[in-house]
């Protein structure tokens, strides 16, 4: 298996160099050349595998250059209880009729983020290796929130890495920030930045395609690599957890071999819900993708029109990871739907760059509309949704795994379907519980961080997370922030090379 570029079709390099590269030098983003198909007796053959089990299995059809045995090293590494509090890795919870909750959030940081985060630097260092790279590989991040703290968990003290994850300053909740700058490890790195995660994000993507900064890294024995899911390493475990999440459905007698499910995954950077499409196109029976944003809807208004338009107002929300109006891996989705026109995949993304818009065609139009379903929700809907489905289900879920909720809710009241579906959840309630908490019993809401975490805990009978926990008595290590124009003087600072 081979991967190309979202911009340049000519392209081939093995999964090792995608992996380490994370973008390519042209800005466009790695795709296999094929999507692999999964056969319904291959989905059945998983039924008595661990969850690493399957893992390898599905990454052995994209990972081609990967031995089996360095596939069972990462996967045995990365997916056990060592890492995660339960030996399932994925959790699902069967919420009401039909209705189940893919619960993401057991890992080491609490988010869905280390799903992917937690098998990543063993793809990048047996990547590294392979291709015989003598240099340190320098990991940029950008966060919205979950995916800066996964990183860093993941990657904090692995030898031959040096990680920086940027954040804005103002957007994200105050348990995720605790997590970043009180991280602990030799070579990491957590700057604040002054504005959005989209000025994070595009901030990265300008550092890692420019030339002149690429030259001074390379001899400074150095090279740039991504723990975004711009790298195809951060996106196909991902995958993973849909193909397996069937298989234990059906294992379960929740639902019948071969018996179609929806799926609604709460997105702003679309790359949790591309892996949802990708395991579809795998042979995964999957129906609708049910896409659920917060009021940042750029994605909602794209499914619903075809025009991707970011030039709109900004809102802080209390779904934060969510809070994002540039959705790099929409890219992705753009180029397998467009026939893999990569020129068309450059007018697009330029204008984006330019103009803050682009409009599709209307074949790729048709195409979104038949895979998806765009929905949103605000944040008082958010709130109203959480306790709701405490009162009526005694289950508590954060502020994203509600949106999710409102969304496929208005799903079934405009569609009237009822296919059996599947809700990702994607962060543990804990993460942000003075939303949690106001949507529960507002009047025990006080300011104070962790007396809102032990009240969370008395009303919803969910144990605090070691991790979370322990954050109390954390030293506070980054403080400070810049402006989002000085990411490339603060890099090349950082790694001693200005």
């Amino acid at each position: 298996m081979y991967y190309k570029s979202t911009r340049d079709s000519s392209l081939r390099i093995e999964s090792s160099a995608a992996i380490s590269r994370g973008i390519s030098e042209e800005g466009g983003l790695f795709i296999p050349e094929s999507i692999p198909a999964i056969t319904m007796e291959e989905l059945k053959s998983l039924s008595n595998m661990t969850y690493a089990q399957r893992a390898a299995a599905v990454f052995a059809k994209y990972l081609t250059d990967f031995a089996e045995a360095e596939l069972v090293y990462c996967t045995e590494n990365a997916y056990s209880e060592k890492n995660f509090e339960t030996s399932n890795i994925a959790e699902i919870a069967h919420l009401f009729d039909g209705t189940y909750m893919l619960e993401l959030w057991h890992g080491p940081t609490c988010a869905f983020k280390d799903m992917a985060l937690q098998i990543l630097p063993y793809f990048l260092t047996t990547s590294v290796k392979k291709l015989s790279l003598d240099c340190k590989i320098v990991i940029l991040v950008a966060t919205s929130g979950d995916t800066g703290k996964a990183a860093l968990e993941g990657f904090k003290d692995v030898p031959g890495t040096q990680i920086m994850v940027f954040y804005p300053e103002e957007g994200v909740s105050d348990m995720q920030k605790r997590q970043m700058v009180t991280q602990e490890g030799k070579n990491v790195t957590v700057c604040a930045v002054k504005g959005n995660f989209d000025d994070c994000q595009s901030g990265v993507k300008a550092i890692f395609t420019n030339n002149d900064v690429i030259k001074t890294l390379e001899n400074g024995g150095m090279r740039f690599s991504s723990a975004n899911s711009i790298n195809w390493g951060r996106l196909v475990p991902q995958v993973v957890y849909y193909v397996s999440s069937y298989v234990t459905m059906a294992s379960q007698g929740e639902i019948e071999w071969g018996e179609k499910i929806n799926i609604v995954v709460p997105t702003g950077n679309f790359g949790n819900i591309l892996a949802a499409y990708y395991a579809k196109m795998m042979g995964v029976p999957i129906a609708k993708l049910i896409c659920a944003s917060n009021v940042n809807k750029v994605l909602t208004d794209f499914i619903r029109t075809g025009i991707y338009d970011r030039n709109r107002e900004f809102y802080a929300t209390c779904s934060p990871s969510m809070d994002i109006l540039i959705s790099s891996n929409l890219e992705r989705l753009l180029y397998l739907l467009s026939g893999e026109n990569d020129a068309q995949i450059r007018e697009w993304f330029t204008q984006l760059a330019n103009e803050g818009r682009y409009e599709v065609s209307d074949d790729i139009k048709t195409s979104m509309k038949e895979l998806f379903y765009g929905g949103y929700c605000d944040d008082a809907a958010t709130k109203e949704t959480i306790g709701s489905i405490y009162k009526t289900y005694g289950y508590t879920c954060d502020t994203h795994t509600a949106v999710a909720v409102k969304v496929y809710e208005d799903y079934k009241a405009e569609t009237g379907d009822t296919t059996k579906t599947l809700i990702a959840s994607t962060a543990s309630p804990y993460k942000f519980s003075e939303s949690v908490l106001s949507a529960l019993d507002s009047s025990r809401v006080s300011g104070d961080e962790y007396a809102m975490v032990d009240t969370l805990s008395e009303l919803s009978g969910i144990t605090i997370p070691t991790a979370l926990s322990e954050l109390k008595t954390k030293e506070r290590r980054f403080s400070g922030s810049i402006d989002k124009n000085n990411m490339k003087e603060f890099v090349l600072s950082e790694l001693g090379l200005s």
